[in-house]
């Protein structure tokens, strides 16, 4: 749909699917179309199998529908995420159908067809595929097949394309209906392979699984082909009006609208962005037809539900790239698109529709820059920005061989508004206390900046993993990817002494994730020796890192709080020894007790701007810690005139509770002050050191 050509590739392995059963066939074929993009977007389409089962009661065979169930996606779904009906049951609610006014209710019978107590719930797309009369049935949302659905002549380009293999059908919300009107167009149509339902996707079916995988990868790629020729040489979206930014300068656009955008559009529930410049999105946000495609709106409704029907196009001449005229218009901007949204919701409404939900929009379109998307998690955001990538290329193909038209308004409201979706959104488990929030972390790849991350990312929070170990950092990237998804961690290598390092790396976290919430400094170095042995270049180590690095990084969040005006949390990881002093450290204790000192300092000024700033003093913590595994170890065993074995077990009797200190528990403590549980505490201590009388706070 992008002017290229490449077709998808057939990998469906015989040998492999030899061994597998009808359902693990459907599990097959289902996982190799949805791990392509362009054969459908996340979550969307769906796929079933019909296959004799033994019914548990009585023993006999039985025919079963294996379906998607509601909300799974294609490309990861697992064989427990398909909903089993009786087919029986499932054709005999065909009785008791009262026609299109009785949708809603019929959805509730669908449990009542349910085999074997499967708990997964069936989608509302199930009628679709139980009522056509073949083994196996896909529902896909390629781009190549919705731009031909969303056409004005898209009946005529189906014929055109596909002759009498694909028919077409005019568009109908999913549901019973729409399933009845699948069986019939099969019964008239015996000959035909499938269907292209308007503005919606493509429907295929087969007697064989592999033969329904094969067909519906045959008619997708006949459709990019003929795209492909009848667009090859003709100029797209009108032409281009505006010329790409770099890609350095189109990520600091970004990492500066991000933050802005965020403030203004998350202050009743906390929004995550991504951003996206690759090349289709380019071509479309520097086109002519930008703005006149942009306000027709989506057309498939998996589209629209993940990116509301419209986007907001922000004014921004790259040719004259002026990014705070750009912020000091977003208001306005924000406020005009608030306020078509209300119309929209006002116009379009109906007597039991729920309450309107966020009007804020979900794409931001930036011309020479990309696509930024908001959502209340990465993830979503991501996906949303996919969506509307697919809606790209759905408006490139369509409007390119034909004239592209969206939904109408009020069948985008039933789909958007429609009481099942509002169930379903209702049945969504709540969010966890750090849900929507960023926290960059020094010292990420380190003991305590590890079980910190982790603590935070367990609560929902995205984390940026900042450390001078590159090698470690990379370790422990990859491990939080795998626990936790690669959507809620980044990594960037930093020298905290190093000023342009640190800004770089609040511009890189406002582009990955949009901002920052919650500051943990928790870098660190440790070093002892009387004071008349100490180099200077040990003291200004010291100072440099532990004192200026931790100033450094907390001036970079402040000025990135008071931007997105949402307040912020800072959490200093200093030391028992920023407030007891210790023989033969006095750089490592000078500067703790800097840290400490800045940490109040802070509290004071960020205060007014719901700025919280806070200090964990561990103690002692020498599992997995980097300064430990030092010379630092070996010092203070000398300076306790122990071995160095013995030291840690020499910590734990020193303390008053006579219990060693983990990097959780200074975690813990961190996640409290990260958290609204703290809510109403800033300027404070907490000592995690197991007790220690000399270093009490007061």
């Amino acid at each position: 749909m992008t002017g290229q050509s490449r077709l998808l590739e057939k990998r469906w392995d015989d040998a492999y699917a030899a061994g597998l059963d009808e359902p693990g066939k459907l599990l097959y074929r289902s996982n190799l179309l949805g791990a392509d993009k362009r054969i459908t977007n996340y979550g969307g389409g769906n796929t079933s199998a019909k296959v004799l089962e033994t019914d548990p009661l009585t023993g006999e065979k039985v025919r079963v529908m294996w379906v998607k169930g509601s909300g799974g996606d294609v490309g990861t779904i697992k064989l427990d995420g398909f909903a089993t009906l009786y087919m029986d049951k499932l054709e005999a609610l065909k009785g008791i159908y009262r026609g299109v006014e009785d949708e809603d209710r019929m959805v509730g019978f669908l449990p009542h067809c349910t085999f074997n107590l499967n708990p997964r719930a069936a989608s509302i797309d199930t009628p679709l595929h139980g009522f056509v009369p073949f083994a196996h049935v896909d529902h896909m949302h390629p781009d190549a097949i919705i731009a031909i659905a969303a056409a004005k002549n898209s009946k005529e380009l189906t014929a055109q394309i596909f002759g009498a293999d694909i028919g077409w059908l005019p568009w109908r919300r999913p549901g019973f209906q729409l399933g009845l009107d699948l069986e019939a167009f099969v019964k008239a149509n015996p000959k035909a392979r499938g269907v292209v339902l308007e503005s919606h996707g493509l429907f295929t079916w087969a007697d064989d699984a592999k033969d329904c995988y094969l067909l519906t990868l045959d008619i997708i790629n006949k459709a990019i082909d003929w795209f492909a020729r009848e667009t090859d040489g003709r100029t797209i979206f009108g032409g281009a009006v505006a010329t790409s930014l770099g890609k350095a300068e189109r990520r600091a656009v970004a990492a500066k609208l991000m933050p802005e955008i965020r403030g203004r559009i998350g202050k009743g529930e906390r929004k995550l962005g991504h951003f996206d410049d690759q090349a289709a999105v380019l071509e479309f946000v520097n086109s002519r037809e930008l703005k006149p495609l942009g306000a027709l709106g989506t057309s498939c409704p998996d589209h629209f539900l993940r990116t509301k029907i419209r986007p907001l196009i922000v004014d921004f001449d790259p040719a004259k790239p002026d990014v705070d005229g750009v912020i000091a218009g977003l208001d306005k901007a924000l406020e005009d698109y608030r306020a078509d949204y209300t119309r929209y919701y006002e116009t379009c409404k109906h007597g039991n529709s729920p309450a309107m939900r966020d009007p804020n929009p979900v794409i931001f379109l930036v011309p020479g820059v990309g696509m930024l998307s908001f959502a209340k998690d990465k993830a979503t955001a991501r996906i949303a920005g996919e969506f509307y990538v697919n809606a790209i290329n759905v408006m490139r193909g369509a409007s390119t061989v034909s004239e592209y038209q969206g939904l109408p308004e009020q069948e985008a409201f039933d789909i958007e508004y429609w009481l099942l979706e509002e169930a379903k959104l209702q049945r969504m488990p709540k969010p966890k206390s750090l849900a929507g929030r960023v926290a960059l972390v020094t010292g990420g790849a380190g003991g305590i900046g590890r079980a910190t991350a982790e603590r935070l990312a367990g609560e929902g929070a995205c984390v940026v993993l900042a450390d001078i170990d590159a090698g470690a950092l990379e370790n422990v990237g990859a491990d939080f990817a795998k626990k936790y998804g690669s959507d809620a961690v980044r990594t960037v290598k930093l020298n905290v002494t190093d000023e342009a390092g640190v800004i770089s790396s609040f511009a890189e976290a406002c582009v990955e994730f949009g901002g920052i919430d919650i500051l943990v400094s928790n870098a660190g170095i440790a070093s002892s020796a009387p004071v008349e042995s100490t180099e200077l270049s040990m003291w200004n180590k010291n100072i440099d890192i532990l004192a200026t690095g931790y100033f450094l990084v907390s001036r970079e969040a402040f000025r990135l709080f008071r931007r997105q005006n949402l307040g912020g949390n800072v959490v200093f990881v200093a030391s028992k020894n920023g407030l007891a002093s210790s023989p033969n450290a006095s750089a490592y204790c000078t500067a703790k007790a800097a840290e400490i000192h800045l940490a109040r300092c802070l509290a004071l000024e960020g205060a007014e701007a719901g700025i919280r700033v806070n200090t964990v003093n561990p103690d002692a913590v020498l599992r997995g810690s980097k300064i430990w595994d030092g010379e630092w170890r070996e010092q203070r065993a000398a300076s306790s005139k122990i071995e160095v074995d013995d030291l840690e077990e020499h910590y734990r009797k020193r303390s008053m509770l006579k219990l060693n200190v983990f990097p959780e528990d200074i975690a813990e403590a961190i996640y409290f002050l990260a958290s609204d549980l703290s809510a109403k505490s800033t300027g404070n201590i907490i000592n995690v050191d197991a007790g220690n009388a000399q270093s009490f706070p007061r």
